[in-house]
């Protein structure tokens, strides 16, 4: 029997590295190690782009939620859309453009408004941004109003004047003026006929911007008549603590009683634009002054009107 022997040689078992297999080797793994990078960078690139692009969203999501149209404008908007067609007696274009010029000079301003009017929610919505207070003589309408539209302030008052009483009441108050009907002076305490002393106490506080006489009635002698308005609008911009001058506007001030209070406390040398029925006062505070008994510097009075011219007049 032969036996067969096999030897191995140990160059067989093995390979030496060549320099050449060596650099192939490097430059395999080299590009593989940037073709991992550049698969990396890109999912980091997309995912950086996505996440940017969510968050942007987001945010002008979050902004136009926290930011919606004033409560107030919309309730103008849809006021006035329903009711354009109505039959009312608003102001002209030229007067509710007056108005609007001087709350927009002031963006955030105190305004004070006598009388609730076809444009009550305008004069809200253009001041959103600032304080509004309405007041009216009728409970029913302001009770209505503030139902209608949650967040508003109004309050009703009870005059104790008559449009037939005018003369009476301008001639008091004229020998009353170095005491309870002088131009300076807090109304809360006043005793003069002409003065609104029976609002909320913080009502007399508040330094006002902008204050519009539109109310209320008075269109016949027995009407409460705006005499108690202008004059109490003449007081509080005089006794206003604040360098600001007041904007006071009297609207149907082609009437002979509104012209000539006005005239009476205003002032014609406060008059600065008269616009179809409205007319535009600009009062200085003369908290400085309190001894004062004079309102006006130049004495413009008008001639009283008579009782029946008073009621020949129309709304």
């Amino acid at each position: 029997m032969k036996t067969k022997l096999i030897l191995l040689h140990p160059s067989l078992q093995k390979q030496t590295l060549s320099p050449t297999n060596v650099a192939t080797l490097v430059s395999s793994n080299r590009l593989s190690l940037f073709l991992l990078f550049l698969l990396f960078s890109t999912l980091l690139f997309t995912w950086t782009l996505l996440t940017n692009t969510i968050s942007s969203t987001a945010a002008a999501t979050s902004a136009a939620s926290s930011s919606p149209l004033p409560i107030s404008v919309s309730k103008a908007l849809l006021h006035y859309a329903a009711t354009s067609n109505a039959t009312f007696k608003p102001m002209t274009a030229a007067e509710v453009a007056a108005v609007s010029a001087a709350l927009l000079h002031s963006p955030a301003a105190n305004l004070l408004i006598f009388g609730l009017t076809h444009e009550s929610l305008l004069w809200a919505a253009l001041n959103h941004r600032g304080r509004t207070v309405f007041l009216d003589e009728n409970e029913y309408a302001i009770s209505k109003f503030e139902q209608s539209n949650p967040g508003v302030e109004a309050y009703d008052i009870q005059f104790t004047t008559k449009v037939s009483e005018h003369t009476k009441l301008i001639t008091q108050a004229r020998a009353q003026a170095h005491t309870d009907c002088r131009p300076v002076q807090n109304l809360l305490f006043s005793e003069c006929r002409l003065a609104i002393n029976d609002l909320p106490n913080h009502i007399y506080q508040i330094s006002w911007d902008v204050i519009l006489v539109d109310g209320p009635r008075g269109y016949f002698a027995a009407a409460p008549g705006r005499m108690a308005p202008i004059f109490t609008a003449a007081v509080l911009a005089r006794s206003k603590n604040s360098a600001a001058a007041t904007h006071v506007f009297v609207h149907d001030f082609r009437r002979d009683v509104e012209r000539v209070f006005s005239d009476e406390f205003l002032c014609r040398e406060n008059l600065v634009e008269s616009v179809d029925s409205l007319a535009h006062f600009v009062v200085a505070s003369e908290l400085h002054d309190s001894e004062s008994a004079l309102f006006c510097k130049n004495s413009s009075s008008s001639l009283l009107p008579s009782s029946n011219d008073v009621a020949d007049e129309e709304d």
